[in-house]
């Protein structure tokens, strides 16, 4: 799993998932999040940066591939 280095604290920290405007609102990422990060946003699906957990599981069931590392 990639991650960013906290250089303050010397952690690592898991590197939330975006999804980008590829996303065609179709719905079939949300209800695959295992912790809830993803809700309906304006036009697109949004993921909440703050309880992602990298997991991947939005991507690997996307159709048009908008969920990406941020």
């Amino acid at each position: 799993m990639p991650c960013a280095i906290n250089l303050v604290k010397k952690e690592a920290i898991p590197i939330a998932y975006k999804i980008t405007d590829e996303c065609i609102s179709c719905g079939a990422c949300e209800p695959e999040c295992p912790v809830s990060a993803i809700s309906e946003g304006d036009g697109k699906y949004e993921i909440d940066p703050n309880v992602c957990i990298s997991c991947g599981a939005c991507a690997e069931i996307c159709p048009v591939g908008a969920p990406k590392e941020d």
